[in-house]
């Protein structure tokens, strides 16, 4: 099951483990068991610290367990943790056996004072897809707060291969976390997210510390390829610099393939987020993730800018950086806030494979519309893409391979009017033929929403110039009409929002705020 190369690597990692631990296997006679059997034979064979039981009774077949021998596991996988799950795999069975993981001491000490509610364990459920890029960072958030503390447990559970479950909990969107049963929370979230969900007392200490930081020389307000370049080369230039993030990484952590940015044939939008993070986390930068700006408020001549947080926290820089990156547009049409997670969804990768043989909307006629409806095509049962205008706007290539696909059909001059639903999910689309006038109603099972992106400025308005998009006016350098204040990447008004734009913006937009910082001079 696992190829040579993989399984040395596998062998590697295995003689980290700190104590002996035990597979427990919960089979039956179905395909999918043989081939976890096959799987953790193999792993078990790569260490003789591993251990495996087939002596399972999880209600979940197939399903395993990882945990340290004779003591109860607090770790499961419901399905193989193949694809994009295999490291947290791998993270799993290293931290049941006592490895630390790579978080700081502080949220150590934070997982290990959780109690349980009730004096029952917090027992977490986690639905993925294994095409889902956002999944594994929760999987693996989830296993590390388990294998912490005794109180917590916590199951990976593959969507595609529970099918009964999830129609039951009415899942259509991945990762989606139930708590002792209750829904927890929906898509990616980070281990910084977790706590503060479950320990409502850490905003509050967050906003105390970070409002103790000493001013900054540069603020990068951001975590996408923008943010990260201006922080690298503010800090090279051995200024005080900080990066504050809602989540480090941006859109690009929604993006799969990427082939486009120069000198690196292929790669995926996680991997680079972390790349990005590993580079700018070689300087000396102050990274705040997970913190999001509220308000602006521009200092006069001679006095710092500061920057007033959500949580309450305010910093204060000589100069500021705002490259907040853009979001998913919405169609804003009834029916979309109230159906989101239960039939609209904004990434057919991730959440694809849960409407598998079934009938789905894609709305949107430009690359990532059509890309969508090629890739949906090959799970569900049928795609229908709809187009406002006359024509796709997508690539020739993009649409012939459309085009060609027998379970595909494209409608054009539809305006998306209504998301329909019964029973708490989707069940259908309403739009108006603008050709005709006329109201047709498709019933599907899911609509997927593929029209653009928004720049994340809303929190700017008022403050700073904004085009009648939203955008940030910036000139040549970067520069807004506050001085000392500049933007960069796709929240701006440079045109092409590409990657490899953002990044050369970020890092002419540093350069200026470096050669704002000497032609000028700031006072406390």
């Amino acid at each position: 099951m696992l190829d040579a190369n993989i399984k040395a690597q596998l062998k590697t990692y295995m003689e980290r483990l700190v104590a002996p631990i035990e597979l427990v296997a919960s089979l039956d006679d179905s395909a999918k068991s043989q081939e976890m059997r096959a799987l953790l034979e193999e792993i078990a064979s790569v260490s003789d610290r591993i251990s495996l039981l087939e002596n399972g009774v999880d209600a979940r077949k197939p399903s395993f367990s990882i945990g340290l021998v004779n003591q109860p596991a607090r770790i499961r996988f419901a399905g193989l943790p193949m694809g994009h799950e295999f490291t947290s795999l791998i993270l799993a069975l290293l931290q049941a056996s006592g490895y630390a993981p790579k978080i700081t001491d502080e949220q150590i000490e934070q997982i290990r004072g959780i109690d349980g509610q009730n004096g029952e364990h917090l027992r977490f459920e986690t639905y993925i897809s294994l095409s889902c890029h956002n999944c594994p960072d929760v999987v693996q958030a989830l296993n590390t707060l388990s294998a912490l503390n005794p109180n917590i447990q916590h199951v990976m559970i593959d969507g595609a291969l529970f099918q009964d479950e999830v129609e039951t909990r009415q899942v259509m969107a991945v990762p989606t976390v139930y708590l002792n049963g209750e829904v927890f929370g929906n898509g990616r979230m980070a281990i910084e997210d977790i706590l503060a969900k479950l320990d409502t007392g850490a905003a509050a200490r967050d906003a105390a510390k970070l409002s103790q930081k000493a001013p900054y020389d540069v603020l990068v307000v951001g975590g996408g390829p923008a943010a990260a370049a201006a922080a690298i080369y503010a800090a090279r230039k051995g200024i005080r610099t900080g990066v504050l993030a809602e989540r480090f990484g941006g859109q690009v952590l929604d993006t799969m393939a990427i082939e486009n940015l120069i000198s690196v044939p292929h790669t995926d939008g996680p991997k680079l987020a972390r790349a990005l993070e590993e580079h700018v986390r070689e300087y000396d930068v102050d990274i705040m993730n997970l913190q999001r700006a509220e308000k602006l408020i521009p200092g006069s001549a001679g006095s710092y800018h500061e920057l007033r947080l959500a949580n309450g926290a305010v910093l204060k820089s000589k100069s500021i950086i705002v490259a907040t990156g853009a979001r998913w547009r919405e169609l804003n049409v009834p029916g979309e806030l109230e159906y989101r997670g239960k039939g609209v969804a904004y990434c057919p990768h991730c959440d694809g494979p849960l409407f598998k043989g079934k009938h789905v909307a894609v709305v949107g006629g430009g690359n990532s519309g059509v890309e969508a409806a090629i890739d949906l095509a090959g799970i569900v049962g049928h795609v229908t893409l709809l187009e406002f205008g006359d024509t796709l706007r997508a690539d020739a290539v993009l649409q012939k391979k459309l085009y060609s696909l027998p379970n595909a059909t494209v409608i054009k001059s539809a305006q998306t009017t209504q998301i329909t639903g019964a029973g708490g999910k989707v069940d259908g689309l309403e739009y108006t033929d603008r050709t005709t006038g006329q109201t047709q109603h498709v019933a599907l099972e899911g609509v997927f929403i593929q029209i653009g992106l928004l720049p994340n400025t809303d929190w700017l308005k008022g403050t700073i110039e904004l085009s009648r998009f939203g955008e940030i006016v910036v000139d040549a350098k970067g520069q807004t009409d506050v001085p000392g204040v500049f933007g960069a990447g796709d929240c701006t008004t440079v045109p092409y929002k590409q990657i490899v734009i953002a990044m050369s913006e970020g890092a002419k937009a540093s350069l200026a705020a470096f050669d704002h910082l000497i032609r000028s001079s700031v006072t406390a």
